[in-house]
């Protein structure tokens, strides 16, 4: 039997706005992957810990604020620290073009956003998940 991959899917900092991150944690969990969701206004150090204690292969961020070039790379960095490289980072929300360069040298695998569908989400898990 194959081992589902698990993802978390996080809000971090104070965005308030769940309904994107609630409609891609019901897809991925509908595509059979097992889904933890870790609510709203999470720190980065909360959601990396979640991530360590879950065993999760997939942390996929959600952020509307603009705080994504301060959170999104924070998170990245202390998945590192806590020896956890192999976890996939992906995040999504309304970030401008521009920043998606920088997100990806910090280490977020990808960057969705507006328009993007589940299914490509999903697909993008399953072909870069390790």
């Amino acid at each position: 039997m194959e081992k589902r991959i698990r993802v978390l899917v996080a809000k971090p900092g104070l965005d308030g706005h769940d309904r994107g991150a609630k409609v891609v944690a019901r897809a991925l969990r509908d595509a059979g992957f097992e889904v933890i969701y870790t609510g709203l206004r999470q720190t980065p150090e909360q959601i990396a810990e979640a991530a360590l204690q879950e065993d999760v292969n997939v942390i996929a961020l959600s952020l509307l604020s603009g705080a994504h070039n301060h959170l999104f790379p924070r998170i990245a960095q202390l998945c590192r620290q806590k020896d956890m490289s192999d976890v996939l980072i992906v995040g999504g929300g309304v970030i401008p073009d521009a920043d998606i360069p920088g997100l990806k040298a910090a280490g977020i695998a990808e960057v969705f956003t507006p328009g993007t569908t589940t299914g490509a989400i999903i697909e993008f898990i399953r072909t870069n998940v390790k």
